[in-house]
């Protein structure tokens, strides 16, 4: 969005911006300088330039976009008022709302003058050198203007800084000095929030997307408590939350991320999570499953004597789309209480994924998004979910995205069968219909093994096997060898003799506190017709009680 153009006021007595720090420019010589960037030696076309006012005691940092009104929100400048040696910084983050801070650490930056000295735009410039964040800046400057100032923080109190260049490539140089009258725009009339610089800083960075909450503080846990709770549904013994969601038009630009946060709320076993969004538009839904029971879901049977409900596609039915699989750790956060030598427990873990891919099915929508933690603890967990936009990046083509199976039995505590299909030559088996010609199209193929005992194949390495129409389209064992990296998120994980803990063993394609990823399927151009996918995996078989299984989901995407 663009900001509307600011009606501009002449400075002819001193001026007070945003009802805090008085500008003094008027009866005295105010210089302009013009600052042009470039990168490699390459000067970026059409680019935002760097204007500073500057006067004897004061510094006035924005660009030209932002001073003429023709920037996005949010936006900021700079004010350096040398008679209180500190910076006064602004923020404008809508057309109502503007925030102010302070900050000092201008006064302890510590330079290194050299020797040498060039000429830049016929002022004769000394060089200054500073590190920061293991960046070299290298700054050009003179003394021969009756004014200090600089186009960023740096070097504001060595004089009047021409050039910038970081790690010799990166350079901002004057392109124009001018001495004239300054006029200020009408938006520094606004009464700015006082804050503190963390909180200014956050309250920029927060302004640059949308935030849409799911859920705040949930607990997902089992239980008889009824099956709504606000705008909540809970289903399956409250293993599983639903909201519906009014979703915003989603840019072609824009990004989509997808960030949980989870804590065990009672709660000590790492447990199977996802967040899924519930397609209706068939005849049938997961949401009906979820209403009426699972048996009326459509049923799929392979031959080896079991029957799994709405867990593939037909002319009828969708299975849940899967936004993202996370595993939640060995009780963190309720479990912190215990103790070992040299461990600091994490509070929360938090997981974030992108689904921009996914941006089709929301955009401009209401939708049913979902989450489900199986457990059988009436503390169970807690978790707070949000989506967010990022706006401003490379146009990407609308996706067209079909959910085409979804074996994790999000249904798991109201009798939804495990994923046990493997166990036949068959598999898992799908046929669906394509009724145009696709683009570039994908299979976003999320798989985790499980069966945890020590032959189960949550600890025994298998090979995933896709085909399309009988050709191979993936062949890979799934596997995660980097779980002791999240020890950490993992108070109450067991400990073996043999130093080991539960939580660092490897593990089929997932690890206590952690996002699975999908794999990504490229497929190239698709004909319309029939299809049929295959997923293949060599299961192992029960001892006794235990058994494996295997969740895995597939979504075709293309342009």
């Amino acid at each position: 969005m663009k900001i509307k153009p600011f009606l501009l006021l002449t400075v002819l007595t001193g001026m007070q911006i945003a009802g805090h720090a008085q500008v003094k420019f008027a009866g005295v010589p105010v210089y302009k300088i013009t600052y042009g960037s470039s990168f490699n030696g390459k000067t970026p076309k059409k680019q935002n330039k760097t204007w500073v006012f500057a006067a004897p005691g004061q510094t006035l940092v924005t660009t030209e976009r932002d001073f003429t009104g023709k920037a996005a929100y949010p936006f900021e400048l700079s004010l350096i008022d040398r008679t209180r040696n500190r910076q006064e910084l602004y923020a404008f983050l809508n057309e109502r709302e503007s925030i102010t801070a302070s900050d000092t650490a201008f006064r302890t930056q510590q330079f290194e003058l050299q020797a040498a000295t060039k000429d830049i735009l016929g002022y004769r410039c000394k060089k200054a050198k500073i590190i920061v964040n293991s960046n070299t800046i290298e700054l050009w400057y003179t003394d021969q203007l009756p004014v200090k100032g600089a186009p960023t923080i740096l070097g504001q109190n060595l004089g009047l800084v021409l050039e910038q260049v970081r790690n010799g490539n990166n350079s901002i140089r004057a392109e124009k000095i001018e001495k004239q009258k300054i006029s200020l725009p009408a938006f520094l009339l606004l009464k700015p929030q006082q804050t503190d610089l963390l909180n200014y800083r956050d309250a920029i960075w927060n302004s640059r997307f949308t935030t849409i909450p799911l859920f705040t503080g949930q607990v997902i846990n089992f239980s008889d408590a009824g099956n709504q709770a606000g705008d909540v549904l809970r289903f399956a013994n409250g293993t599983i939350v639903v909201k519906k969601i009014k979703m915003p038009a989603i840019d072609s630009n824009s990004s989509v991320f997808l960030d949980l946060k989870e804590q065990s709320n009672g709660d000590a076993y790492d447990r199977t999570g996802t967040v899924f969004l519930i397609p209706t538009g068939k005849k049938q839904s997961f949401l009906d499953g979820l209403k009426n029971g699972v048996k009326t879901l459509p049923a799929y049977t392979n031959g080896n004597g079991k029957t799994y409900q709405g867990v593939v596609a037909t002319p009828d039915y969708t299975p849940p789309l899967e936004l993202m699989r996370f595993f939640t750790p060995f009780g963190i956060k309720q479990f912190n209480h215990i103790q070992l030598k040299g461990k600091q427990w994490q509070e929360a873990v938090p997981y974030r994924q992108d689904i921009t891919d996914f941006a089709a099915a929301l955009s401009n929508k209401e939708v049913y998004i979902g989450v489900f933690i199986g457990n059988y603890d009436k503390g169970g967990h807690k978790i707070t979910a949000n989506l967010t936009l990022h706006r401003g990046g490379p146009d990407k083509p609308k996706q067209q995205i079909m959910p085409l199976f979804n074996t994790l039995n999000i249904m798991e505590m109201a009798g939804q069968e495990y994923a046990t299909m493997f166990d036949s030559e068959k598999g898992l088996e799908v046929h669906f219909r394509i009724d145009a010609p696709l683009k570039n199209a994908s299979l976003l193929y999320t798989t985790t093994g499980h069966g945890g005992w020590g032959n189960g194949d949550e600890f025994v390495p298998k090979q995933n096997t896709i085909l399309l129409n009988g050709r191979v389209i993936f062949d890979l064992v799934p596997w995660r060898a980097d779980c002791g990296s999240y020890r950490l998120f993992n108070p109450a994980s067991g400990n073996f003799s043999n130093g080991l803990s539960s939580s660092d063993l490897s593990r089929s394609n997932w690890c206590p506190g952690t996002v699975t990823n999908p794999f990504r399927i490229h497929l190239g151009d698709l004909e319309a017709g029939d299809y049929t996918l295959q997923v293949k995996i060599p299961q192992g078989k029960p001892e006794g009680s235990s058994f494996s299984a295997w969740n895995v989901s597939g979504i075709l995407v293309a342009d």
